[in-house]
């Protein structure tokens, strides 16, 4: 059965229009989280540089004394510190996101959602880590190959956090072989739906105004994708059990 692309976008936008809490507040809480710890990472990694000091390297570098250049540069790149405080913001907000799709699933099956539910993946923290870790691993060693392995990995492992959020219990290399199993034949059709929504894509690229846009696409964009992963394991379980009958 192909994927009403239609149906589950209108879907989506039913449940943002009627859920509590709003998808849209919970949805706006957790963006300016991302923003904060986004502008917090590019603080920590920001060097002032003075206008003397950015003369005097390229002097430097002009009279070909590029030993002394990269000395001097080498003494204004940030400490090492402030990298491992950037990396612990990032995977504090890969927790947090996972957070944000624990309230989505619980807001499409009619489970409770509730605010509280952006911090419920503190409880398995370590397997999410985990999981983003190997995830995106695999997709760089593909992309090594071509760009297009890169884009495949990508879709073949896109549920395994939703499968980790479904049963914590399960090890973050179980959700992966999982989520590979999940996607076969459907690759396809969830980048078909990812291109169905280039316009905002493309809309919340653009500097400032691209925020406001994150405001309703970010909630819309990953209720859609969280309806997709209800319906897929939905079928997948359907298939099993005409299978095994």
């Amino acid at each position: 059965m192909s994927l009403d692309r239609r149906g589950i976008k209108q879907r989506a936008r039913e449940i943002i229009a009627s859920s509590k809490p709003r998808v849209l507040t919970v949805g706006m809480v957790f963006l300016l989280l991302s923003i904060v710890v986004e502008l917090l990472g590019q603080r920590v990694l920001s060097v002032n540089v003075s206008e003397s000091e950015a003369m005097n390297y390229m002097n430097y570098v002009s009279e070909g004394n590029y030993e002394y250049a990269l000395k001097y540069l080498d003494g204004m790149t940030p400490p090492t510190s402030a990298y491992l405080i950037h990396i612990l913001l990032s995977l504090t907000m890969s927790v947090v996101r996972a957070g944000f799709l624990i309230f989505l699933l619980n807001t499409v099956r009619g489970n409770a959602p509730a605010f509280g539910n952006l911090l419920d993946a503190f409880g398995f923290f370590p397997k999410v880590i985990v999981l983003n870790i190997l995830k995106a691993m695999l997709v760089f060693l593909w992309s090594l190959l071509l760009f297009f392995p890169g884009v495949i990995a990508h879709y073949r492992y896109s549920q395994a956090i939703y499968l980790l959020i479904d049963d914590p219990t399960k090890s973050p290399v179980q959700c992966l072989r999982e989520s590979r199993l999940l996607m076969n034949g459907h690759k396809a059709e969830l980048f078909e739906l990812d291109l169905s929504f280039i316009g905002w894509y493309l809309l919340a690229a653009f500097p400032t105004f691209g925020y406001a846009v994150q405001f309703w696409s970010t909630p819309y964009i990953a209720t859609t994708k969280t309806l997709y992963y209800d319906r897929l394991v939905g079928r997948r379980a359907a298939q099993t059990v005409t299978a095994s009958e």
